[in-house]
C-alpha cells in the first residue's frame, strides 16, 4: 500500500491525496478525493443504467466478461507494474496473487453465469406436484457497491466487479484511497472489455467517500477491509433493509500435527505467514504445533526463515504495503517479547529506503499476546507449543476471529475430524491462502472475519434476488379450498392428509 500525504486541495476546494511507494518512498501519482456530490451522481449514473444492462441476454454479458480475458493479457504488464508500484509487491507476488486469479475467476463466472443466472424450474413436492408449477427468476438488485482493500487491491476489486455485472447489475467500485490506480484497473479491464463506461463507474477517496457510497442510493454493499468499519456498514445497511457481504480479515490458525511431512510444514510455515509481507486476511497469523515435534519443527522453521530475502535487494518479502500498518507490527512483536516471548530471528524494522520489517520468528508465545489474538499483518512466524491436537483445536477457536484454518497432517481424516472442530469459514489441509482461489468454495469467515461468503455455487445468486414465480397448471375455474366452504371441503381436506401422510411409504414418496 502507498505511503498517503495530504496535498493543497485543488483551486475549487478538493482534496487532493499524494501517494508513494513504500519500498522506495519515491512519487507513485496522486488522486483527487470523490465529494459526497460526486458519489450521488455516480449513483444516479449508475441507476439510469442498470436496467439496460440487465435486459441484455446473460449470454451476451458473459461473453463480455470473458472476453477480459484477454484484455487481462495484453494489459498484464501494465497492471502488475502499477500493483508494483503501489505496493511494492515483488514481482512474483503481482502475478501470483493479483493476475492468475483474475484471469481465472473472469473465466470461471462467465461460465457459470449461463448455468447459475437463468431462469430455474424448480420440483415442487407432495400434492403441490400436479396443481402448480414452481420458476425461479433471478432478479438483480440494482446498483451494487464494491469497496475494495490494498493489501489485494487488483484481484479483491476484480472478482466482486465481475460477479456483480454478470447478475445485471450496475457497480460502482471505491478502491483503497492508497491503492488507487491498482484498484482501477479491474474497471479498465473491463470496460474495454465491453462493459459501458455508466455501468461501472469508479469513485475515489478515503472513508468520506466510503461513507457516502454505503449511505447513498444504494442496493448492496460489497465490502472488504477491517472490522470496525465493516461492522458501521453493517449497521448503515442494516437501516434500510439492504444485503451486504463482509470480509473482515482473520487470525488464522495453522496446527501442526505429530505426523505432519516437516519439510513440507516448516516450508508452508514461513511462506503462509510472510508471504504478501504476511498482509493476507487468509495467511497463517499463529502456529500450533504438538510438543513432541515442536524443537524440530522450530529448528526447521528458522533456518528456512534465515533464507528469506527482504528489503530492496530482496527477492521474497517486499516492504508493508501502508506505512501505518508498520506501527501495528512493531507493537505486536514488543507487546510479546515484553511478556517472555522469544525472537529468534528479526523482529524489528529497517525503514533505511523503505516500510520494511525484517522476517520474524517468534516462540514461546501465550494467549496474553496480541500477536496471538489481533491480527498483526506483517512477516511473521508465530509458534506455540500444545500438549495434543485437541488442545490445538481449542486454543486456535479461543480468537475473536474466523476466517479459516490449516491442518498439516498425512491423515485426510483426521483434517476433516479436527476441521468439524474448529469454529472457521474454511479448512485447508498441508496448505491455507488457495482456498480464496478456489472458485467452488464458498468463502467467507465466522465471528468477527465476517458476514456472508463470497465463491462457491451461490456467489453469482448472491447479487441477485431469486423470485419464486408459481405458475397454475390447469387453468381450474377455482380452487378446491375457495368459498363457499361446505362439508365436502372438510372431507376433501381430512382425506388429502390421511392419504398423504397416514402411511410412511407414501410419507416418503412426496417428500
Amino acid at each position: 500500500m502507498a505511503i498517503v500525504e495530504q496535498l493543497e486541495p485543488t483551486a475549487d476546494g478538493r482534496r487532493r491525496l499524494e501517494l508513494r511507494s513504500p519500498a522506495t518512498r519515491e512519487r507513485v501519482g496522486e488522486i483527487e478525493v470523490s465529494t459526497a456530490d460526486d458519489v450521488a451522481a455516480a449513483l444516479a449514473t449508475a441507476r439510469a443504467a442498470q436496467p439496460g444492462w440487465a435486459a441484455r441476454p446473460i449470454e451476451e454479458r458473459a461473453a463480455i466478461i470473458r472476453n477480459a480475458v484477454s484484455v487481462l493479457l495484453k494489459r498484464r504488464d501494465e497492471i502488475v507494474e502499477t500493483v508494483m508500484q503501489e505496493t511494492g509487491k515483488p514481482r512474483v507476488e503481482a502475478l501470483a496473487v493479483e493476475m492468475v486469479p483474475a484471469c481465472d475467476f473472469l473465466n470461471y463466472w462467465s461460465g457459470r453465469a449461463t448455468k447459475d443466472l437463468v431462469d430455474e424450474n424448480r420440483r415442487l413436492h407432495g400434492y403441490m406436484l400436479p396443481l402448480k408449477k414452481l420458476v425461479i427468476n433471478y432478479q438483480p438488485l440494482g446498483v451494487v457497491g464494491v469497496i475494495t482493500p490494498w493489501n489485494g487491491p487488483f484481484i479483491l476489486s476484480l472478482n466482486p466487479i465481475a460477479q456483480a455485472l454478470l447478475a445485471g447489475n450496475s457497480v460502482i467500485l471505491k478502491p483503497s484511497e492508497v491503492t488507487p490506480h491498482s484498484g482501477e484497473w479491474a474497471a479498465k479491464v473491463l470496460h474495454e472489455a465491453g462493459v459501458p463506461k455508466d455501468v461501472l463507474q469508479v469513485v475515489h477517496g478515503d472513508g468520506e467517500t466510503g461513507a457516502a457510497l454505503v449511505n447513498g442510493d444504494i442496493d448492496k454493499i460489497s465490502f472488504t477491509g477491517s472490522v470496525g468499519t465493516g461492522k458501521k456498514i453493517a449497521a448503515a445497511c442494516a437501516t434500510r433493509l439492504i444485503p451486504c457481504t463482509l470480509e473482515l480479515g482473520g487470525k488464522d490458525a495453522m496446527i501442526v500435527c505429530a505426523d505432519a511431512d516437516l519439510d513440507r510444514a516448516s516450508l508452508g510455515a514461513v511462506y503462509l505467514s510472510m508471504f504478501n509481507t504476511g498482509q493476507v486476511c487468509v495467511g497463517v497469523e499463529r502456529i500450533y504445533v504438538v510438543d513432541s515435534i515442536a524443537d524440530e519443527f522450530i529448528e526447521q522453521v528458522r533456518k528456512r526463515a534465515a533464507e528469506v530475502t527482504y528489503g530492496p535487494s530482496g527477492k521474497d518479502v517486499g516492504p508493508l504495503f501502508w506505512d501505518r500498518q508498520l506501527e501495528i507490527v512493531e507493537k505486536h512483536v514488543e507487546d510479546a517479547r515484553s511478556k517472555g516471548a522469544t525472537v529468534l530471528l528479526g523482529g524489528e524494522s529497517d525503514t533505511a529506503e523503505g516500510v520494511f520489517f525484517k522476517p520474524t520468528v517468534v516462540v514461546d508465545v501465550t494467549h496474553d499476546m496480541d500477536i496471538m489474538q489481533q491480527e498483526t499483518f506483517g512477516p511473521i512466524v508465530a509458534i506455540m507449543r500444545v500438549r495434543d491436537e485437541e488442545e490445538a483445536v481449542r486454543m486456535a477457536n479461543d480468537c475473536q476471529y474466523g476466517l479459516s484454518g490449516s491442518v498439516f497432517t498425512k491423515d485426510k481424516d483426521k483434517v476433516l475430524r479436527l476441521a468439524k472442530q474448529l469454529k472457521t469459514g474454511s479448512v485447508v489441509q498441508n496448505d491455507a491462502s488457495v482456498i480464496y482461489g478456489v472458485a467452488e468454495a464458498p468463502f467467507g469467515g465466522r465471528k468477527d472475519s465476517g458476514l456472508g461468503q463470497v465463491n462457491g455455487r451461490d456467489a453469482l445468486r448472491s447479487f441477485v434476488h431469486p423470485q419464486p414465480v408459481l405458475l397454475d397448471r390447469w387453468g381450474l375455474k377455482k380452487e378446491n379450498i375457495w368459498y363457499p366452504y361446505s362439508e365436502a371441503t372438510a372431507a376433501t381436506l381430512e382425506k388429502t392428509i390421511g392419504t398423504l401422510f397416514g402411511n410412511k411409504f407414501i410419507r416418503r414418496l412426496v417428500r
